[in-house]
């Protein structure tokens, strides 16, 4: 059943609004409304903070649910182009190995930069890890398009079948570089494949940001041209859509967004696939409408698995990539069957 549309965006919105709020006030130490504003009053003066409350709003727990509303929108709004570009609501980053791309590129940094050049390492400086995620992201992404390509046609069946290979082979690789990695960086990259929010700065809220302002910017450019593309490559060329650069461009903003994310959070399944999905049930398949709602929704479930994560082993933390596997999975499976099995969409 289709929703009336601004009804829900306006739901979506205020319900993004309150769990944003109740994200930065909970966690091991709570903070009032009134310390966040306090906060912010002395922040816009200029004034140094006047309690540890006011210090743990500004330095740790906001920039970390602004990170991850970000990323949760950018893993969201990732999975709606790949879905329009394949015409197929079960592709997403996770699938064609973009995502495990970029984490061998990423975790590459981790176990070999005590080896790299310091004059390299200083010309790239905190952007090394997102540069090499990127790289890996993007070769990982144009395997997979190029080996399922057939008469310039791309199945979904050979897709997902080479999409399973390049992961085991990224897979394989971050084991490689897990193995002969010393123990403190081996830790981290066992960590950071599992996700966490729990190293989020301003920094990376500024650079992940502007990713995003930036690609976001891009796909709304291109949502016109998706919609055409659903009628099939062939009449989207005689309605003027170029095919082939469309896919190019699709395919590096794509790997830009999933590389950004994953290099500074870890790998984070399922967001990329599950978001979209269900908005497309509720809302319809016009990615003018899909890709704002994927923003909102995206930044809306991810803060929630985020706040699930720091509070339900409190004081201790669970990795988010544990929380959006277990609930994701199964209600992918669930709506694979009921959707899409029973009606022979696939």
């Amino acid at each position: 059943m289709r929703l009336n549309n601004k009804i829900f965006f306006i739901v979506l919105t205020l319900v993004l609004v309150f769990v944003l709020i109740a994200a930065i006030a909970l966690g091991a130490v709570q903070i009032l409304p009134s310390e966040m504003m306090a906060a912010f009053i002395h922040w816009c003066k200029g004034e140094a903070n006047t309690s540890i409350y006011e210090n743990v709003f500004l330095q740790l727990r906001l920039p970390r649910v602004l990170l991850c509303a970000i990323t949760g929108a950018i893993l969201a709004v990732s999975g709606v182009l790949m879905q329009g570009l394949f015409r197929n609501p079960v592709v997403e980053p996770g699938l064609i190995g973009t995502s495990a791309g970029a984490a061998f590129g990423a975790s590459i940094v981790f176990s070999l930069s005590p080896f790299m050049s310091p004059l390299f390492k200083t010309v790239l400086g905190p952007f090394l890890v997102p540069v090499f995620a990127f790289m890996g992201g993007l070769a990982a992404t144009y395997l997979v398009y190029s080996l399922a390509k057939n008469n310039k046609r791309v199945s979904i069946l050979p897709l997902l079948l080479v999409g399973m290979a390049i992961n085991a082979i990224g897979l394989s690789g971050v084991g490689l570089m897990t193995y002969i990695a010393r123990d403190p960086q081996a830790r981290s990259i066992t960590f950071w494949n599992l996700g966490t929010f729990s190293g989020a700065s301003w920094f990376q809220v500024l650079v992940t940001g502007m990713v995003a302002l930036v690609c976001i910017y891009i796909s709304f450019r291109q949502a016109k041209k998706l919609n055409v593309l659903l009628l099939g490559e062939q009449e989207a060329g005689y309605l003027g859509v170029e095919v082939n650069k469309l896919k190019t461009g699709i395919l590096i903003v794509n790997t830009a967004m999933v590389s950004v994310a994953t290099a500074f959070v870890g790998v984070i399944a399922f967001m990329g696939l599950i978001v979209p999905h269900v908005l497309r049930l509720l809302i319809g398949s016009d990615n003018r409408k899909l890709i704002p709602a994927s923003i909102i929704m995206g930044a809306l479930l991810l803060t929630l698995a985020d706040m699930g994560a720091r509070l339900l082993l409190a004081p201790a933390e669970m990795p988010i990539g544990i929380i959006t596997s277990i609930i994701g999975a199964p209600l992918y499976i669930f709506l694979l069957k009921k959707y899409h099995f029973n009606q022979n969409h696939l």
